[in-house]
Protein backbone atom coordinates (compact mmCIF):
# COMPACT_ATOMS: atom_id res chain seq x y z
CA UNK A 1 0.00 0.00 0.00
CA UNK A 2 1.34 3.50 -0.67
CA UNK A 3 0.59 7.03 1.05
CA UNK A 4 -1.49 9.36 -1.81
CA UNK A 5 -2.48 12.69 -1.03
CA UNK A 6 -5.66 14.35 -2.26
CA UNK A 7 -7.26 17.25 -2.81
CA UNK A 8 -11.25 17.34 -3.97
CA UNK A 9 -14.77 18.02 -3.30
CA UNK A 10 -17.46 16.36 -1.28
CA UNK A 11 -21.15 16.14 -1.98
CA UNK A 12 -21.79 19.42 -0.67
CA UNK A 13 -19.32 21.20 -2.90
CA UNK A 14 -16.51 22.05 0.21
CA UNK A 15 -12.68 21.37 -0.65
CA UNK A 16 -11.56 18.04 0.70
CA UNK A 17 -8.08 17.29 1.45
CA UNK A 18 -5.68 14.63 3.02
CA UNK A 19 -3.57 11.35 3.07
CA UNK A 20 -5.32 7.83 1.83
CA UNK A 21 -3.69 4.75 1.61
CA UNK A 22 -3.93 2.87 -1.62
CA UNK A 23 -2.75 -0.09 -4.22
CA UNK A 24 -2.27 3.02 -6.54
CA UNK A 25 -3.99 6.52 -7.66
CA UNK A 26 -6.85 4.56 -9.68
CA UNK A 27 -7.80 2.47 -6.45
CA UNK A 28 -6.88 6.20 -4.05
CA UNK A 29 -9.56 7.48 -6.58
CA UNK A 30 -11.99 4.45 -5.97
CA UNK A 31 -11.93 4.42 -2.30
CA UNK A 32 -12.22 8.53 -2.09
CA UNK A 33 -15.93 7.97 -4.01
CA UNK A 34 -16.98 5.59 -1.77
CA UNK A 35 -16.51 8.46 0.89
CA UNK A 36 -18.42 10.22 -1.19
CA UNK A 37 -15.32 12.69 -2.21
CA UNK A 38 -14.69 13.44 -6.09
CA UNK A 39 -11.39 13.94 -6.47
CA UNK A 40 -9.23 16.92 -8.10
CA UNK A 41 -5.85 15.47 -7.44
CA UNK A 42 -3.86 12.43 -6.25
CA UNK A 43 -0.72 11.76 -5.59
CA UNK A 44 1.82 9.83 -4.27
CA UNK A 45 3.42 11.56 -0.65
CA UNK A 46 6.38 12.64 -0.69
CA UNK A 47 8.76 16.01 -0.21
CA UNK A 48 7.56 17.48 -3.54
CA UNK A 49 3.97 17.34 -2.84
CA UNK A 50 2.11 20.85 -3.09
CA UNK A 51 -0.45 22.27 -0.62
CA UNK A 52 -2.70 25.20 -2.43
CA UNK A 53 -0.08 25.48 -5.00
CA UNK A 54 2.40 26.26 -2.41
CA UNK A 55 5.10 23.97 -1.64
CA UNK A 56 4.89 22.22 2.17
CA UNK A 57 6.44 23.30 5.06
CA UNK A 58 10.55 22.26 5.04
CA UNK A 59 11.27 19.32 7.17
CA UNK A 60 13.42 21.65 9.97
CA UNK A 61 15.79 21.35 13.12
CA UNK A 62 12.69 22.15 15.16
CA UNK A 63 10.22 19.49 13.44
CA UNK A 64 13.02 17.10 13.73
CA UNK A 65 13.74 17.47 16.96
CA UNK A 66 10.12 17.05 18.05
CA UNK A 67 9.89 13.59 15.49
CA UNK A 68 13.03 12.29 16.83
CA UNK A 69 12.17 12.58 20.36
CA UNK A 70 8.53 11.53 19.98
CA UNK A 71 9.56 8.55 17.47
CA UNK A 72 12.34 7.53 20.81
CA UNK A 73 9.81 7.06 23.16
CA UNK A 74 7.65 5.31 21.30
CA UNK A 75 10.03 2.83 20.38
CA UNK A 76 11.00 2.75 23.90
CA UNK A 77 7.47 1.69 25.11
CA UNK A 78 7.97 -1.73 22.92
CA UNK A 79 5.95 0.36 19.74
CA UNK A 80 6.94 -1.12 16.39
CA UNK A 81 8.81 0.98 13.69
CA UNK A 82 5.96 1.34 11.44
CA UNK A 83 2.79 1.44 14.13
CA UNK A 84 5.21 4.06 15.80
CA UNK A 85 4.83 6.17 12.36
CA UNK A 86 1.37 5.75 12.27
CA UNK A 87 1.04 7.16 15.86
CA UNK A 88 3.17 10.21 14.97
CA UNK A 89 1.49 11.04 11.85
CA UNK A 90 -1.88 12.06 13.99
CA UNK A 91 0.29 14.49 16.18
CA UNK A 92 -1.13 17.61 14.95
CA UNK A 93 2.23 19.56 15.95
CA UNK A 94 3.21 17.30 12.82
CA UNK A 95 0.37 18.68 10.89
CA UNK A 96 2.77 20.32 8.44
CA UNK A 97 4.92 17.42 7.43
CA UNK A 98 2.57 14.69 7.59
CA UNK A 99 2.84 14.18 3.93
CA UNK A 100 6.59 13.77 4.08
CA UNK A 101 6.31 11.51 7.13
CA UNK A 102 3.84 9.74 5.32
CA UNK A 103 6.24 8.76 2.59
CA UNK A 104 8.94 7.86 4.97
CA UNK A 105 6.15 5.27 6.46
CA UNK A 106 5.85 3.70 3.27
CA UNK A 107 9.12 3.42 2.81
CA UNK A 108 9.82 2.12 5.87
CA UNK A 109 7.22 -0.21 5.81
CA UNK A 110 8.55 -1.74 2.25
CA UNK A 111 12.17 -2.86 4.05
CA UNK A 112 13.96 0.30 3.60
CA UNK A 113 16.05 1.56 6.95
CA UNK A 114 14.76 4.89 8.82
CA UNK A 115 18.17 6.31 7.55
CA UNK A 116 17.81 5.83 4.22
CA UNK A 117 14.25 6.33 4.22
CA UNK A 118 13.92 9.98 5.75
CA UNK A 119 17.51 10.71 3.50
CA UNK A 120 16.10 10.04 0.76
CA UNK A 121 12.88 11.69 1.11
CA UNK A 122 14.18 14.79 3.72
CA UNK A 123 16.96 16.65 1.98
CA UNK A 124 17.19 18.49 4.88
CA UNK A 125 18.06 15.40 7.27
CA UNK A 126 21.96 15.70 7.51
CA UNK A 127 24.60 13.18 7.03
CA UNK A 128 25.15 13.35 11.13
CA UNK A 129 21.54 12.48 11.48
CA UNK A 130 21.62 9.46 9.18
CA UNK A 131 24.72 8.28 10.78
CA UNK A 132 23.41 8.13 14.33
CA UNK A 133 20.55 6.49 12.63
CA UNK A 134 22.73 3.91 11.13
CA UNK A 135 24.34 3.26 14.52
CA UNK A 136 20.54 2.39 15.91
CA UNK A 137 20.06 0.08 13.02
CA UNK A 138 22.98 -1.54 13.48
CA UNK A 139 23.65 -1.83 17.11
CA UNK A 140 19.99 -2.26 17.95
CA UNK A 141 19.46 0.81 20.24
CA UNK A 142 17.54 3.12 17.80
CA UNK A 143 14.94 4.68 20.21
CA UNK A 144 18.48 5.97 22.72
CA UNK A 145 20.27 7.02 19.10
CA UNK A 146 16.83 9.20 18.37
CA UNK A 147 16.76 10.53 21.70
CA UNK A 148 20.03 11.09 21.33
CA UNK A 149 19.94 12.74 18.40
CA UNK A 150 16.95 15.06 19.46
CA UNK A 151 19.18 16.38 22.40
CA UNK A 152 21.83 17.62 20.35
CA UNK A 153 19.58 18.99 17.56
CA UNK A 154 17.58 20.94 20.63
CA UNK A 155 21.19 22.48 21.58
CA UNK A 156 22.48 23.27 18.15
CA UNK A 157 18.92 25.13 17.93
CA UNK A 158 18.83 27.01 21.56
CA UNK A 159 22.33 28.31 20.14
CA UNK A 160 21.36 29.12 16.63
CA UNK A 161 18.35 31.13 18.13
CA UNK A 162 20.72 33.00 20.54
CA UNK A 163 22.86 33.90 17.63
CA UNK A 164 19.85 35.23 15.59
CA UNK A 165 18.91 37.35 17.87
CA UNK A 166 22.24 38.91 18.73
CA UNK A 167 22.22 39.43 15.09
CA UNK A 168 18.82 41.20 14.57
CA UNK A 169 19.72 44.44 15.60
CA UNK A 170 23.02 44.61 13.61
CA UNK A 171 21.26 43.52 10.72
CA UNK A 172 18.89 45.92 11.18
CA UNK A 173 20.92 48.90 11.21
CA UNK A 174 23.08 47.94 8.62
CA UNK A 175 19.82 47.81 6.50
CA UNK A 176 18.59 50.98 7.47
CA UNK A 177 21.96 52.52 6.88
CA UNK A 178 21.98 51.14 3.50
CA UNK A 179 18.83 52.12 2.36
CA UNK A 180 19.42 55.96 3.42
CA UNK A 181 22.98 55.94 1.88
CA UNK A 182 21.78 54.52 -1.37
CA UNK A 183 19.00 56.99 -1.02
CA UNK A 184 21.64 60.08 -0.32
CA UNK A 185 24.33 58.52 -3.36
CA UNK A 186 21.43 58.77 -5.99
CA UNK A 187 19.41 61.32 -5.42
CA UNK A 188 20.38 63.89 -2.64
CA UNK A 189 24.40 64.27 -3.56
CA UNK A 190 23.86 64.46 -7.84
CA UNK A 191 21.00 67.16 -6.43
CA UNK A 192 23.43 68.94 -4.95
CA UNK A 193 26.02 68.62 -7.67
CA UNK A 194 23.80 70.14 -9.95
CA UNK A 195 23.28 73.02 -7.92
CA UNK A 196 26.90 73.77 -7.21
CA UNK A 197 27.58 73.14 -11.12
CA UNK A 198 24.88 76.13 -11.87
CA UNK A 199 26.55 78.47 -9.32
CA UNK A 200 29.76 77.47 -10.99
CA UNK A 201 31.53 75.97 -7.54
CA UNK A 202 33.88 72.87 -7.04
CA UNK A 203 31.94 70.32 -4.59
CA UNK A 204 34.11 69.57 -2.06
CA UNK A 205 37.26 66.37 -2.67
CA UNK A 206 35.35 64.23 0.14
CA UNK A 207 32.01 65.05 -1.68
CA UNK A 208 33.54 64.03 -5.28
CA UNK A 209 34.94 60.51 -3.60
CA UNK A 210 31.68 59.85 -2.20
CA UNK A 211 29.87 60.10 -5.42
CA UNK A 212 32.41 58.62 -7.64
CA UNK A 213 32.99 55.72 -5.68
CA UNK A 214 28.87 55.18 -5.35
CA UNK A 215 29.07 55.05 -8.93
CA UNK A 216 31.90 52.63 -9.11
CA UNK A 217 30.65 50.50 -6.15
CA UNK A 218 27.13 50.43 -7.82
CA UNK A 219 28.34 48.67 -10.76
CA UNK A 220 30.98 46.07 -8.89
CA UNK A 221 27.69 45.32 -6.69
CA UNK A 222 25.76 44.11 -9.46
CA UNK A 223 28.94 42.60 -11.46
CA UNK A 224 29.54 40.83 -7.92
CA UNK A 225 26.11 40.15 -7.74
CA UNK A 226 26.17 38.14 -10.79
CA UNK A 227 29.86 36.73 -10.33
CA UNK A 228 28.58 35.13 -6.85
CA UNK A 229 25.54 33.53 -8.13
CA UNK A 230 27.47 31.93 -11.10
CA UNK A 231 30.01 30.95 -8.42
CA UNK A 232 27.85 29.49 -5.97
CA UNK A 233 26.24 27.69 -8.55
CA UNK A 234 29.83 25.90 -10.05
CA UNK A 235 30.73 25.59 -6.40
CA UNK A 236 27.67 23.56 -5.75
CA UNK A 237 28.03 21.39 -8.53
CA UNK A 238 31.65 20.33 -7.81
CA UNK A 239 30.82 19.78 -4.16
CA UNK A 240 28.11 17.10 -5.68
CA UNK A 241 30.54 15.69 -8.01
CA UNK A 242 33.85 15.84 -7.21
CA UNK A 243 35.14 14.45 -3.88
CA UNK A 244 38.90 15.48 -4.15
CA UNK A 245 37.03 18.78 -4.66
CA UNK A 246 34.99 18.65 -1.61
CA UNK A 247 38.03 17.45 1.04
CA UNK A 248 40.38 20.67 -0.58
CA UNK A 249 37.27 23.10 0.47
CA UNK A 250 36.81 21.62 3.64
CA UNK A 251 40.79 21.58 4.25
CA UNK A 252 40.54 25.34 3.60
CA UNK A 253 38.05 25.90 5.88
CA UNK A 254 39.90 24.74 8.44
CA UNK A 255 42.31 27.16 8.08
CA UNK A 256 40.27 30.22 8.26
CA UNK A 257 40.93 32.11 11.29
CA UNK A 258 38.22 31.77 14.29
CA UNK A 259 36.15 29.90 11.22
CA UNK A 260 38.05 27.04 11.15
CA UNK A 261 38.32 26.68 14.86
CA UNK A 262 34.64 26.85 15.29
CA UNK A 263 34.33 24.16 12.32
CA UNK A 264 37.11 22.14 14.19
CA UNK A 265 35.08 21.91 17.45
CA UNK A 266 31.97 21.14 15.93
CA UNK A 267 33.35 17.95 13.56
CA UNK A 268 35.17 16.65 16.62
CA UNK A 269 31.76 17.20 18.52
CA UNK A 270 30.15 14.84 15.96
CA UNK A 271 32.50 12.52 15.83
CA UNK A 272 33.32 11.82 19.47
CA UNK A 273 29.26 11.63 20.05
CA UNK A 274 28.43 8.84 17.13
CA UNK A 275 32.10 6.63 17.87
CA UNK A 276 31.02 6.52 21.93
CA UNK A 277 27.66 5.53 20.82
CA UNK A 278 28.96 2.86 18.87
CA UNK A 279 31.63 1.53 21.20
CA UNK A 280 28.54 1.85 24.14
CA UNK A 281 26.84 -0.69 22.22
CA UNK A 282 29.53 -2.68 21.17
CA UNK A 283 30.65 -1.71 17.35
CA UNK A 284 34.04 -2.93 16.51
CA UNK A 285 36.64 0.25 15.70
CA UNK A 286 36.97 -1.12 12.03
CA UNK A 287 33.57 -0.87 11.55
CA UNK A 288 32.87 2.66 14.21
CA UNK A 289 35.64 5.04 13.07
CA UNK A 290 34.68 5.25 9.44
CA UNK A 291 31.05 5.81 10.48
CA UNK A 292 31.95 8.33 13.55
CA UNK A 293 34.49 10.12 10.54
CA UNK A 294 31.22 10.15 8.14
CA UNK A 295 29.20 11.72 10.44
CA UNK A 296 31.08 14.66 11.07
CA UNK A 297 30.16 16.62 8.36
CA UNK A 298 33.76 17.16 7.55
CA UNK A 299 35.35 15.60 3.97
CA UNK A 300 38.20 16.02 4.89
CA UNK A 301 37.45 13.95 8.32
CA UNK A 302 36.18 11.16 6.68
CA UNK A 303 39.08 10.19 4.13
CA UNK A 304 41.23 10.59 6.85
CA UNK A 305 39.29 8.33 9.09
CA UNK A 306 38.86 5.62 5.92
CA UNK A 307 42.47 5.83 5.28
CA UNK A 308 43.22 5.52 9.46
CA UNK A 309 40.77 2.81 9.46
CA UNK A 310 43.01 0.76 7.32
CA UNK A 311 45.93 1.51 9.37
CA UNK A 312 43.57 0.24 12.53
CA UNK A 313 43.22 -3.25 10.88
CA UNK A 314 46.65 -3.27 10.85
CA UNK A 315 47.35 -3.32 14.48
CA UNK A 316 48.00 0.37 15.04
CA UNK A 317 46.67 1.76 18.24
CA UNK A 318 43.50 3.92 18.28
CA UNK A 319 45.42 6.69 19.80
CA UNK A 320 47.81 6.35 16.98
CA UNK A 321 44.90 6.57 14.60
CA UNK A 322 43.03 9.01 16.29
CA UNK A 323 46.28 11.27 15.90
CA UNK A 324 46.35 10.26 12.55
CA UNK A 325 42.83 11.85 12.08
CA UNK A 326 44.15 15.74 11.71
CA UNK A 327 41.27 17.49 11.43
CA UNK A 328 40.29 15.99 14.90
CA UNK A 329 40.88 18.47 18.31
CA UNK A 330 44.57 17.80 19.39
CA UNK A 331 43.18 17.46 22.38
CA UNK A 332 41.21 14.04 21.42
CA UNK A 333 43.86 11.99 21.39
CA UNK A 334 44.35 12.50 25.22
CA UNK A 335 41.34 11.69 26.37
CA UNK A 336 41.12 8.29 24.42
CA UNK A 337 44.30 7.76 25.59
CA UNK A 338 43.11 7.90 29.50
CA UNK A 339 40.08 6.12 28.63
CA UNK A 340 42.01 2.79 27.53
CA UNK A 341 44.05 3.24 29.99
CA UNK A 342 41.39 3.50 32.55
CA UNK A 343 38.77 1.27 30.74
CA UNK A 344 36.30 3.46 30.47
CA UNK A 345 36.38 5.44 27.40
CA UNK A 346 32.90 5.72 26.33
CA UNK A 347 32.53 7.58 29.73
CA UNK A 348 35.53 10.07 28.67
CA UNK A 349 34.35 10.45 25.28
CA UNK A 350 31.34 12.00 26.45
CA UNK A 351 33.39 14.11 28.82
CA UNK A 352 35.08 15.14 25.61
CA UNK A 353 32.40 15.76 23.45
CA UNK A 354 30.77 18.40 26.81
CA UNK A 355 33.84 19.66 26.16
CA UNK A 356 33.81 20.66 22.57
CA UNK A 357 29.84 21.10 22.96
CA UNK A 358 31.19 24.02 25.46
CA UNK A 359 33.75 25.17 22.91
CA UNK A 360 31.67 25.38 20.69
CA UNK A 361 29.29 27.60 22.32
CA UNK A 362 32.00 29.80 22.93
CA UNK A 363 33.37 30.46 20.00
CA UNK A 364 29.74 30.95 18.08
CA UNK A 365 29.12 33.69 20.77
CA UNK A 366 32.84 35.06 20.58
CA UNK A 367 32.28 35.62 16.82
CA UNK A 368 29.21 37.04 16.77
CA UNK A 369 30.13 39.16 18.88
CA UNK A 370 33.08 40.36 16.84
CA UNK A 371 30.55 40.44 13.96
CA UNK A 372 28.22 42.54 15.94
CA UNK A 373 31.18 45.36 17.38
CA UNK A 374 32.55 44.98 13.09
CA UNK A 375 28.85 45.89 11.41
CA UNK A 376 28.71 48.43 14.01
CA UNK A 377 31.83 50.47 13.36
CA UNK A 378 31.73 49.72 9.90
CA UNK A 379 28.04 50.91 9.71
CA UNK A 380 29.24 54.05 11.89
CA UNK A 381 31.85 55.19 9.64
CA UNK A 382 29.80 55.02 6.39
CA UNK A 383 27.55 57.18 8.12
CA UNK A 384 29.33 59.66 8.88
CA UNK A 385 31.01 59.88 5.33
CA UNK A 386 27.84 60.49 4.10
CA UNK A 387 26.79 62.86 6.16
CA UNK A 388 30.22 64.73 5.94
CA UNK A 389 29.66 64.12 2.27
CA UNK A 390 26.07 66.08 2.44
CA UNK A 391 27.04 68.60 5.26
CA UNK A 392 29.92 69.88 3.30
CA UNK A 393 28.89 71.28 0.30
CA UNK A 394 25.86 72.92 2.56
CA UNK A 395 28.56 74.66 4.42
CA UNK A 396 30.58 75.74 1.89
CA UNK A 397 27.63 77.08 0.00
CA UNK A 398 26.69 78.99 2.69
CA UNK A 399 30.24 80.17 2.98
CA UNK A 400 30.20 81.65 -0.20
CA UNK A 401 27.19 83.53 0.39
CA UNK A 402 28.31 85.54 2.83
CA UNK A 403 31.87 86.52 1.82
Amino acid sequence: MTTFEYKGYDSSGRTQSGLIEAADPKDARKRLAVRGILAETVQAAGPSTRRGGQRQKTFTADIRTMFYREFAALLGAGVAMVPALDVILQAPELKQVRTLLAAVRDAVREGSPLSAALANTARQVTAFEVAVMEVGERAGGMNEALARLAVFLEEQEKLREKLVTALIYPALVVALAVIIGGLVLVFLLPMAQRVFVEARMELPMLTRVILTGGRIFGVLLLLGAVATAVAWGEIRRRIRTKAAWRIRLDRRLFRLPLIGGGWQNLVSLRFVRVLELLLERGVGLMESVPLAGRASGSAWLEDCARRETAALGEGKPLVAVIRGIQPLHPSLAAWVQAGEAGGNLPELLDHAAQRYQQSWDRLATRGMMFLEVGLTMVVGLFVALIALAVLLPILQMNKGFHP
